[in-house]
């Protein structure tokens, strides 16, 4: 009688952010994390990528894993597929955006809206004198989908995805401060991320309860995958959520003292192939069913 061994990985599905995790530091996806993602992807775990950027400008990096895939974007505010079909949107009330900006009038140059729609208008600021050079690049590559609007909450004749300030560090504690203390602080979920070595540092404010992790498990919950198969690697505080709910977190070598200090799986920093390396030691691990 004739015996057979089947491979069935330890994980069903594999959530990885983009920046700082799945991209190096030359902004790239190395060839040793493509070549790992497509091994996963082929050995049939499902690739989702979470990342805090929009749907549209996550796409050109998901299209290179050359396969269909979903992306949970804005931090868990937008779940779609590569081919446009929308499985989730958790956005920001319109009202409660509008009080937030009134409050916040102090930072209206650091403070940008991003809207569900496609061209101009998806990216709404005031204008760009008070963002650091870090953010400028990052709108300069987004100039076709910005608009100027005074006052910003104007533009709010819709409920948008988020809101968000962009500066150096030290400036955005204090828009976390302030936000604490603002009068809709029930009713956001606002998130951090930070990269020290550009002094620069996002603060993202969303519907509340809405973060990577909340989407994640919408996911897995529809795919009917239980937490202790799910697989997720990520670097920033944005991250926190989603590492906490995975059965597998992995934290890139690179990843915020924060994230280090919490005791999940640490892996080699995004210029060392960390994403291949925290694969192929989950996938290492497959178990041998005869």
């Amino acid at each position: 009688m004739l015996e057979s061994t089947v491979l069935t990985p330890s994980i069903r599905l594999l959530a990885a952010d983009i920046d700082g995790t799945l991209l190096n530091p030359q902004f790239q996806i190395s060839e040793a994390d493509m070549a790992a993602l497509r091994r996963a992807q082929g050995e049939g775990v499902e690739i989702v990528l979470v990342t805090g950027r929009r749907h549209k400008f996550a796409l050109p990096i998901a299209q290179q894993l050359g396969f269909d895939l979903w992306v949970i974007s804005s931090n868990g505010a937008v779940t779609r597929s590569l081919g446009g079909e929308t499985f989730h949107r958790d956005l920001l009330p319109a009202e409660a955006c509008r009080r937030l900006c009134k409050e916040m009038v102090e930072f209206r140059g650091n403070t940008v809206l991003t809207f569900d729609i496609e061209g101009k208008g998806a990216i709404v600021l005031e204008h760009m004198r008070e963002l650091n050079e870090s953010i400028q690049r990052w709108l300069e590559k987004n100039l076709a989908y910005i608009d100027f609007v005074i006052p910003i909450e104007d533009s709010l004749t819709m409920d948008p995805v988020q809101a968000m300030f962009c500066g150096p560090i030290a400036r955005m504690r204090q828009v976390r401060a302030g936000l604490d203390a603002s009068e809709v602080e029930g009713q956001i979920t606002v998130l951090r991320t930070e990269y020290p070595g550009r002094d620069l540092s996002i603060v993202d404010v969303l519907n509340r309860g809405c973060t990577k992790g909340q989407a994640l498990e919408r996911w897995a919950n529809f795919r009917g995958i239980p937490r202790e198969q799910v697989m997720a690697i990520g670097d920033n505080y944005n991250d926190i959520e989603m590492l906490a709910y995975a059965g597998v977190p992995f934290i890139m070598g690179n990843a915020s003292e924060e994230l280090l200090g919490k005791g999940w799986n640490v892996t080699s920093s995004n210029a060392e192939n960390g994403v291949a390396a925290a694969i192929e030691q989950v996938l290492g691990r497959a178990r041998v069913q005869v």
